[in-house]
């Protein structure tokens, strides 16, 4: 059986109101299942502007049209406009992405917070925001958050090992191959990472040729071939839930023409038997594409 899990990124609260509703709408007309990750509280997207100091960053920007992805009033939340509360705003709509089947988890308290500010963290700054995130899932969901994705791939030693004493059932901080148990500066985490095994579509555009028109072919073609363990694909509800959209449906056709079973995170690690997972460091690295460095699957343990 192939499988591939679409892990969604749900960054903004333009994204939660708009892109999430015609993703859901997209998946249950191809009959795919999904993993949605929420941004819980305040959206600070604005405050991302000092981002333009990272090496890559403004080249990104430049390729892949934030301004047209996220909108004008997005780019101004936790500046020039107070940034709204995602998770007491929409509320209900989370709910009923619950209602109609597919599995939640939690993305960030506040996704520009945590991807700009977890790497240099101490222990009390980042189960402080892992804490209010878990307990705004509780109060939606009614029931405590399976899993974590973290917002850009940021985490520290402290996350990981949060997530090992919150219970989590699995977890999709990194980018890799394959699952594992992580080894974070040397420690064993007892909580399975499923990373992307795939680029973004962000990652893609603009680069040698590819466009909104051409870039599902190019993935199509890293997905030919069976792996073991399946993919796990990210998506963002910014992006393929709204411009993008017809190229995530072109993807959706593809994989099942390739005979995917489009499944949730959680149906994939339930496939797994953990006892036979390998042990692998977290390094943070950089990769083509993308801005600064991110967590990545790297060599096995011992």
């Amino acid at each position: 059986m192939r499988l591939l899990a679409l892990k969604i990124d749900v960054d903004t609260f333009r994204g939660t109101r708009v892109g999430v509703p015609r993703l859901v709408e997209a998946l249950q007309r191809h009959k795919a299942n999904a993993t949605f990750l929420w941004s819980l509280g305040p959206d600070h997207t604005g405050r991302a502007i000092k981002r333009v100091f990272r090496p890559g960053f403004m080249k990104k920007v430049s390729r892949t049209s934030v301004v047209e992805h996220y909108g004008i009033k997005t780019l101004m939340y936790g500046t020039l406009l107070p940034g709204p509360d995602i998770g007491k705003r929409c509320a209900e709509l989370m709910r009923s992405v619950a209602a109609a089947g597919f599995e939640n988890g939690i993305h960030t308290w506040d996704h520009i917070r945590w991807q700009d500010g977890v790497a240099g963290a101490d222990e009390a700054w980042t189960r402080a925001e892992l804490n209010k995130a878990a307990e705004r899932f509780n109060s939606i969901f009614g029931e405590p958050a399976t899993t974590h994705g973290a917002a850009g791939w940021q985490m520290n030693e402290h996350a990981y090992r949060y997530e090992q004493h919150m219970g989590l059932r699995y977890a999709a901080d990194t980018r890799g191959t394959h699952p594992f148990w992580p080894v974070v500066k040397g420690e064993l985490v007892r909580c399975v990472q499923l990373p992307g095994t795939l680029p973004t579509l962000d990652e893609l555009l603009g680069v040698d040729g590819l466009n909104a028109d051409n870039v599902h072919e190019h993935i199509l073609r890293m997905t030919e071939d069976t792996q073991p363990y399946g993919h796990v694909f990210t998506l963002h509800a910014e992006l393929e839930g709204m411009k993008l959209l017809p190229t995530f449906e072109r993807l959706l056709a593809g994989w099942i023409e390739q005979g995917y079973q489009l499944v949730s995170c959680g149906d994939l690690y339930g496939t797994l038997d953990p006892t036979k997972l390998p042990y692998h460091h977290v390094e943070m690295t950089e990769i083509p594409g993308r801005s600064g460095v991110l967590a990545m699957q790297g060599a096995v343990f011992p």
